[in-house]
C-alpha cells in the first residue's frame, strides 16, 4: 500500500476517498448474535467521520424492523433507512418488471409474506389456478407442502422466481441452507432455474447510490460471499471487499471469475487500511 492506493489485478483502489460503505451483514457484520472482529470500532469510526453506511442484506426471513432491533441489541446505532434488503428488492422488482395485479404463491416466512401483502402483492397460501409466479425465499419455516405446491405451480407453467442465489447462511456452528439451496431442491424435480432478485443483482446498490449521492468510485462494498455481495459490487461498477469471516476462502477468491478488489482477514483489517490511506 502507497499513500492509501491498493495494488490488486493490475489497478489502484484508493480506500482514503471512500465514503459510501455497502455492508452484508450474515457473516461479514455479525454471526447470529455476535458482532464479527471489528464491527463496532467500524460503526464508531463511520459515525465520527460522516461516512454513509448501507445495509445490504439477501436475507428474506425476517423484516426491517427485526434486522434493526438486532442491530440495537448488538449496540449498532442503525437507522431504518440505512437497509436495503432482498425483500424491498423482490417488492420493488414485482411492481416494476411484472404485470399489476398477478398473484404470487411464496415459498418463504410469514413475516415475508406479511410484507409483500403490506406491499400491495397478491400473496396465495395455495397453488390456485391463477398463480402466475411461485417466489422463493430464505424460509427458515419451510415444509415439505410448500416445495410440492411450488412444483405443481411451475410444472403448470407459473414463472420462476427467487430473492437470492445464496446457498449457505453463515451460523455459530457453521451454515444453515439458505434460499439457493432452497430453490436446487425445487430446481432438481422441475428441470428449471429460477430469476433471482437480490445480490448478484445490482439494484440495492444503485438505489444506496441514488440515496446517499455518491459516485460509485466512492462506494465499496463489503461482504463474505463471492457470488453474491462481491459480484453484486462488480455488477455496479464500485469495488469490492471480500472479508473471511463468513462463506468463501482466499482460494475461493483465487478461482473466482468475480475477485474482489481487496481481501481482508474481517472488519478489524478493513478498518486499520482505511484509517491508515486517510491518515
Amino acid at each position: 500500500m502507497v499513500n492509501g492506493l491498493m495494488e490488486n489485478g493490475g489497478y489502484a483502489m484508493d480506500l482514503g476517498k471512500k465514503r459510501l460503505f455497502l455492508l452484508d451483514l450474515d457473516g461479514t457484520v455479525y454471526l447470529e448474535e455476535t458482532l464479527l472482529p471489528g464491527a463496532a470500532a467500524f460503526f464508531r469510526w463511520a459515525a465520527e467521520s460522516g461516512a454513509h453506511v448501507r445495509y445490504l442484506t439477501n436475507n428474506s426471513s425476517r423484516g426491517v424492523e427485526a434486522g434493526l432491533e438486532k442491530m440495537h441489541r448488538l449496540g449498532v446505532p442503525a437507522r431504518r433507512e440505512e437497509f436495503l434488503t432482498a425483500v424491498e428488492a423482490a417488492i420493488y422488482y414485482l411492481r416494476t418488471r411484472r404485470k399489476a395485479g398477478e398473484a404470487y404463491y411464496v415459498v418463504g416466512t410469514e413475516s415475508f409474506c406479511s410484507q409483500l401483502r403490506q406491499a400491495g402483492i397478491d400473496v396465495r397460501c395455495t397453488p390456485d389456478a391463477d398463480v402466475a409466479a411461485v417466489l422463493v425465499g430464505f424460509d427458515t419455516e419451510l415444509c415439505y407442502q410448500k416445495v410440492e405446491d411450488a412444483c405443481r405451480l411451475l410444472f403448470r407453467g407459473a414463472d420462476f422466481l427467487a430473492t437470492n442465489p445464496d446457498l449457505a447462511c453463515p451460523t455459530l456452528y457453521g451454515f444453515m441452507p439458505d434460499c439457493g439451496a432452497i430453490c436446487r431442491l425445487i430446481v432438481s424435480a422441475v428441470g428449471r432455474e429460477p430469476v433471482y432478485i437480490g445480490k448478484p443483482d445490482p439494484t440495492m446498490i444503485r438505489l444506496a447510490l441514488e440515496q446517499t449521492g455518491c459516485a460509485a468510485e466512492e462506494a465499496l462494498m463489503v461482504g463474505d460471499r463471492l457470488y453474491t455481495d462481491i459480484a453484486c459490487g462488480r455488477n455496479a461498477g464500485v469495488d469490492t471487499v471480500l472479508v473471511l469471516t463468513g462463506e468463501a476462502t482466499a482460494a475461493d477468491a483465487a478461482a473466482s471469475a468475480t475477485p474482489p478488489t481487496l481481501i481482508c482477514r474481517d472488519m478489524a483489517e478493513l478498518l486499520a487500511r482505511i484509517q491508515e490511506a486517510q491518515s
